[in-house]
């Protein structure tokens, strides 16, 4: 630094001038493109592209390769020294150099030893513009020396005393790496009480009886040579108490006092390092490891500080049972005092490691290669830092350069060499070297000096291709020596481009800010230097932008549903898009459930898993655009197990290692119950600002109890912790003692601070205040500062407190000010503030805008054009234009009615829009004004269009009357909105026959004053569908329809309908029944489904002509819908009834009381089978005598001869058949043959099943046990004698 600060004393011009050549060198400094063909054709000084290591440790088994690669214009040829003199390769046998290369190859293999060639070595590539050098490769064979044998007496320790295994392994090259195992080659385990240290010991802080063992080995694995060498193995007998008693009691007698001393604690005592300081020197970019384990009972936990400081965050890690201490990356600012502290609960120990971190060099300015024209100016700057500070030395070809050949351009100031006109001959590689005594750096940087005329390297005609609005870069890679100018032109002859709406960039790319349709075409650009001109010529094609202009929305969908997400795109049509879909920013799962359309994605039988957002992106090659929505499957919350709660709030909240600005807070953890804490949240409380609020400080892992909190000068603070676990959180804990922070400066400024104007002659500057705990000391208040932008003004502040605002009165209306809002208490300011950028308040526009004109599309669009207001007269942001439009009056009804304007925004500066919606053949009137933030400014004059005319709408009605044999009468409105002149209507009608066929379609034209129409000739008994829509002179409107039959005869028609639909709906089944009228011999069928659903009907034939039908199979509690429908009829097609809907009835409850356990049914039960019991002795004893039964006299009398016996395999009875119907038997219909009776069968209701039942009840309500129509007989006596008395039967006699 001296000789620079003399130089400066000594001639200041001497200083400009060097500033001068430096500017003059980034001007003028040629860069050369990374262009294949050019490089092969510019000369080039050599440079050194690949090297072998400064430090080469090689394995002596295999051939040395020193690598030296290196590349120039001629190609460069090699050399090498070996310790400091010329190695000459030829006169040893066993070296050779690659071909085209610097490489040596070394030929160990055949005979040579690894040893004889050790040294340092330099590479040297030359050609005719200059020499290049390596670095100093120093060559060295590794090492992995076998272990010194040593007598290895066995370790007899105490239970609980510490202890230490000492490996010693051979010093080999490079170091070895340590492990222990066991004779089974397992991994010693280690853990908090027992771990092996940096230097590869095993270190026990207390032994246990299980650490007894004779096989503790230690393993050196060498990595370059890979062998692992292996220690003896090391014996441990650890002694328990109660066997060592055991063997004294043994050698005493029992008058004997005996006994050993029962395991004592011991506090910690550091077992490395000793003492209780050391120092440690790292260099810089390296990792510092710190290590320290203690002895002690219980186990010791080490804690690691930085004295005066805080450990480097991001970069420092705990190894080893957070006995070692890992900073990685160091720099000089990790130097100072580290402190582990070994702790138990009964003591503590610390050792203190002063730790200075030195640097080899370092790089702040590497040397880089000058292509420079004759003439010209450069320089080399060569600037590096370490600690020590580096020396800086400069050679020439790879000699030092105060020997080197003098070249008169050149000039040597200390770290930087300057070229001042250049020539041919200043061609040159200079070398940089930078060393202290932790090692050195070495940089080549060419000197190279070119004259050759313009070269344009993009290719010919290349096609540029962007969208709309956006930027276009059309490039024009170009080199020459001296350096070309640049020009630009569209098209072939077109004129050169200048202009706000281009940009030139330095390495000749022109670049289009905001690419439009008509910015599409030839552009040429246009090289020149003295030496020679060149052009070339790219094309540009802007296309339309890609847009989805129908997005997917959010959806909320129930589990096991079905959804759809629609991605509707718009593109240019000479892009090829492609859609993509995500689920949460990833791909979609492999499932079939996913289905992709052309323009949707469609998710079948949505589970939970499938939650999330859905993405869909479309590609072109030359955009992207992408929209997004949320998926939402609701699904019941799971029931948590009551076994598991939120945790208990931790306890014991200490507070240790105060400094202005942290503290170090631990904590107990509380019962987690029995679900693991996940993280702690600490909160913090301001005694001072605000007291009783708590606020948000941090949190850290549920496995974390300590943490080290940054804090904020001149805050009362109090601390509390939360356990979270999967349940939720838990009690506060009771907060900590409270700590004080000094006061400091404010750290930061308000935020969000604006300026904007409330009325045109001020400005209101408004900010966030800072909060208590961000004052960092008494006194807090605020610096507001303004100046006009742009106007050479001086600052103008003022000092406000407890406010966030302050009004500037008398400004200009709508002017930029620079605003800025510092804030600052009792003991000074924040750091300056940033200037943000406000305006005065906003007035009215001031003019409107000019040159209005509208465009007519069609009938219903139009588009209108104006001129931008100047920006001046706007007074005021401009956020758009609104154009105000209304209908005058209809042309073709000539009627006014009531104004309603609409309006229409444009945001920004557009000069067009778009009106939709209009109506046709209409008269309008529009205005346009311009909006700024205060409001609109005038309007411009009126302008009128009208609109053409468009196609009618339907007619408003039409009705057919009057139906007779032959012929039928139209009747029909004129449509509501005619949109023009009506020319005509349009009839067409068409013959409908039995089966929904249609028949020729006839057309007439009617004129448009008519509004009725007689249709003659026409056949009997027919049915006729009719289209009518009317008709201006752009085409023709929307039709209606209708459908008429004509008569059969003259006499009233008899229509077929189905009516008065009825149901009586029970769980499973329904019965349906209905009124007809019309012809016979016609097939119903009944359709139902499930109502509100969209499937299809589902269709039931009725057979014969009946009246009803029962629908079984249905699904209880469910609410269908059907209809009745007739085929068959021999004139017309079919008919149907309306809908009607019913509801089945819900299902029995799955879960009921089981009535058999309860005790009253118990009782209840007993007392009826003694009761039955009783009846059938009663019956017994009168059948004995002869007597019959009232009603077994009536049924012998009546005996049904259509009764199916019972069926001999399974005693069930065979199926009733009608042959009409085919119904099921009815329950009740008769007792069965076994005279037993089914609980289903008494339970169920008679009239469950419809008409045919037609059972009678006595007036006490009892059954009579008859039915009309059908009766029931019993077997021939003569087979009753074998079988017991039916219940029944005895129950009605006894009755």
């Amino acid at each position: 630094m001296q000789p620079k600060v003399m130089m400066k004393k000594k001639n200041i011009s001497a200083s400009k001038a060097s500033l001068i050549l430096f500017l003059c060198q980034i001007v003028s400094a040629l860069d050369v493109p990374l262009d294949s063909k050019l490089l092969e054709e510019l000369l080039q000084p050599p440079t050194i592209t690949q090297q072998s290591p400064k430090d080469y440790i090689v394995d002596p088994r295999e051939n040395i390769v020193i690598q030296c690669e290196a590349k120039g214009k001629p190609p460069p040829s090699f050399s090498w020294t070996r310790n400091g003199t010329h190695f000459d390769i030829d006169k040893d046998a066993l070296v050779t150099m690659k071909p085209n290369s610097g490489t040596l190859v070394i030929n160990i293999m055949n005979g040579g030893k690894a040893e004889a060639y050790e040294g340092v070595y330099q590479c040297t590539a030359r050609n005719e513009r200059g020499a290049a050098i390596s670095n100093n490769i120093v060559i060295r064979p590794s090492r992995s020396p076998l272990w010194t044998k040593e007598k290895l007496e066995p370790n007899q320790v105490r239970e609980g005393d510490s202890l230490v295994l000492h490996c010693r392994p051979p010093v080999g090259l490079p170091p070895p790496i340590i492990f222990w195992m066991d004779n089974a080659f397992q991994r010693l385990p280690q853990s908090e009480r027992v771990s092996q240290g940096l230097n590869g010991d095993l270190y026990f802080s207390n032994v246990q009886p299980e650490d007894t063992r004779e096989d503790y080995i230690c393993y050196a694995r060498f990595n370059h040579t890979q062998t692992i060498q292996q220690k003896q193995p090391i014996s441990v007998k650890v002694f328990s108490m109660d066997s060592l008693n055991d063997t004294i009691a043994a050698n005493l007698s029992d008058t004997d006092i005996y006994g050993a001393k029962p395991v004592t604690e011991r506090q910690p005592v550091l077992l490395t390092p000793t003492g209780s300081t050391s120092t440690k020197v790292e260099l810089r970019g390296n990792v510092l490891l710190l290590e320290c384990i203690a002895a002690g009972l219980p186990t010791p936990v080490i804690r690691w500080i930085k004295e005066g400081g805080e450990l480097p965050a991001n970069r420092t890690f705990f190894e080893n049972f957070k006995k070692t201490l890992k900073i990685i990356d160091v720099s000089e600012a990790d130097s100072g005092n580290y402190k582990c502290i070994a702790r138990n609960t009964l003591g503590s120990a610390h050792h203190v490691i002063s730790v200075t971190v030195k640097a080899a060099p370092y790089w702040i300015t590497a040397p880089r290669n000058l292509v420079l024209s004759p003439g010209e100016d450069g320089m080399l700057i060569c600037r590096a830092n370490g600690n020590p500070k580096p020396d800086i030395s400069w050679l020439a070809n790879g000699v030092p350069i105060a020997i080197a050949p003098e070249d008169p351009s050149r000039k040597v100031d200390g770290d930087t060499i300057i070229f001042s006109h250049v020539q041919e001959r200043s061609s040159a590689v200079y070398q940089c070297n930078a060393s202290n005594e932790y090692g050195y750096l070495l940089a080549n940087a060419f000197v190279n000096v070119l004259a050759e005329p313009p070269r344009i390297l993009t290719p010919a005609n290349k096609l540029y291709q962007v969208i709309a609005d956006s930027p276009a870069l059309l490039d024009c890679a170009y080199f020459g020596s001296p350096k070309p100018e640049i020009e630009w032109f569209k098209g072939v002859k077109g004129s050169i481009l200048r202009g706000n709406e281009y940009v030139f960039h330095d390495n000749g790319t022109l670049e289009i800010p905001v690419a439009q349709k008509d910015s599409t075409g030839t552009y040429t650009c246009v090289a020149r230097n003295e030496l020679g001109k060149i052009q070339n010529e790219v094309q540009l094609e802007v296309k339309d932008p890609t847009m989805i202009i129908k997005q997917p929305e959010y959806k909320v969908i129930q589990r096991y549903g079905q959804v759809s997400f629609e991605c509707i795109i718009k593109h240019d049509s000479t892009l090829l898009p492609t859609v993509i879909w995500l689920k949460d920013n990833d791909e979609l799962p492999d499932d079939e459930r996913f289905l992709v359309g052309k323009d949707n994605l469609t998710i079948m039988n949505v589970t939970d898993k499938d939650d999330g957002t859905y993405t869909c992106i479309v590609n072109t090659t030359l955009d992207s655009v992408s929209a997004s929505a949320v998926l939402t499957v609701v699904a019941a919350p799971p029931t948590p197990a009551i076994i598991y709660a939120r945790p208990n709030p931790p306890f014991d909240l200490e507070l240790t290692g105060q400094l202005e600005r942290s503290v170090e807070l631990s904590w107990v953890p509380g019962d987690e119950n029995n679900s693991p804490i996940t993280n702690f949240v600490i909160e913090f409380e301001d005694g001072l600002h605000e007291p009783g609020v708590w606020h948000y400080q941090t949190e850290v892992p549920g496995t974390q109890t300590t943490v080290q909190l940054k804090l904020s000068p001149y805050v009362s603070y109090s601390f509390r912790v939360i356990a979270v676990n999967e349940i939720g959180r838990s009690q506060p804990s009771e907060p900590s003692e409270q700590y004080l922070t000094k006061s400091a400066n404010p750290d930061e400024n308000p935020s969000n601070v604006q300026g904007i104007g409330s009325e045109p002659d001020n400005l209101v500057i408004t900010w966030e205040s800072l909060r208590g705990f961000q004052s960092n000391g008494p006194g807090l208040q605020y610096k507001v500062s303004w100046r006009q932008k742009d106007v050479d003004d001086e600052w103008t502040s003022v000092i406000v407190a407890n406010v966030s605002k302050y009004i500037v009165s008398g400004t200009p209306t709508f002017v930029p000010y620079e605003i800025k809002v510092q804030a600052l208490n009792d003991l000074g300011y924040a750091p300056e503030p940033l200037e943000v950028i406000g305006h005065s308040g906003e007035d009215l526009p001031m003019v409107a805008p000019g040159n209005v004109q509208v465009h007519v599309i069609n009938s219903t669009l139009a588009k209108v054009h104006w001129d931008p207001v100047p920006l001046k007269t706007v007074r005021g942001h401009l956020q758009g234009y609104k154009v105000y439009y209304w209908k005058v009056q209809s042309l073709s009804r000539r009627s006014r009615r009531h104004v309603e304007k609409k309006i229409l925004t444009f945001r920004g500066n557009k000069t067009f829009g778009m009106l939709p919606g209009l109506e046709p053949y209409s008269s309008y009137k529009l205005n346009v004004r311009v909006v700024n933030g205060k409001g609109e400014g005038p309007a411009s004059p009126d302008k009128v269009f009208k609109t053409p005319e468009g196609v009618p709408s339907s007619p408003s009605f039409l009705k057919i009357t009057n139906p007779t044999l032959d012929s039928l009468t139209l009747e029909w409105g004129s449509p509501t909105h005619p949109n023009g002149v009506l020319t005509s209507y349009i009839l067409k009608f068409q013959p409908i026959n039995n089966t929904h066929e249609l028949g020729p379609l006839v057309e007439i034209r009617i004129p448009a004053n008519e509004s009725s129409l007689i249709l003659k000739n026409l056949n009997y008994s027919t049915r006729y569908k009719f289209y009518f829509n009317a008709q201006t002179s752009v085409g023709s409107g929307s039709q209606i329809t209708e459908e008429a039959v004509t008569i059969m005869d003259e006499v009233q028609p008899l229509y077929p309908r189905i009516r008065n639909v009825t149901t009586a709906a029970a769980e499973t089944y329904a019965n349906i029944s209905w009124e007809y009228e019309g012809p016979d011999h016609v097939n119903f069928y009944v359709e139902y489904g499930v109502a509100g659903s969209k499937e299809d009907w589902k269709k039931e034939i009725v057979n014969g002509s009946r009246s009803f039908f029962v629908l079984k199979g249905l699904t209880p509690g469910t609410a269908y819908k059907v209809r009745v429908g007739a085929e068959g009829l021999s004139q017309g097609p079919g008919v149907r009834s309306s809908e009607d809907v019913f509801e089945t009835g819900p299902a029995m409850a799955s879960r009921q009381v089981d009535i058999a356990t309860q005790g009253w049914f118990i009782g209840l039960m007993c007392a009826v089978a003694l009761l039955i019991l009783i009846l059938l002795i009663v019956c017994f004893i009168r059948r004995n005598k002869g007597g019959k039964y009232p009603v077994k006299e009536k049924e012998d009398a009546h005996a049904d001869p259509e009764i199916q016996p019972m069926k001999e395999d399974d005693g069930t009875f065979g199926e009733y058949s009608d042959a009409e119907d085919h119904k099921p038997l009815k329950k009740g219909s008769r007792t069965p043959s076994d005279r037993t009776v089914k609980k289903e069968d008494s339970d169920d209701s008679l009239v469950d099943y419809g008409e045919g039942v037609n059972g009678q009840f006595n007036e006490d309500g009892s059954f009579i046990g008859q039915y009309s129509g059908k009766k029931e007989k019993e077997p021939a006596e003569g087979n009753e004698s074998s079988e017991a008395p039916s219940p029944v039967n005895a129950m009605n006699s006894f009755v």
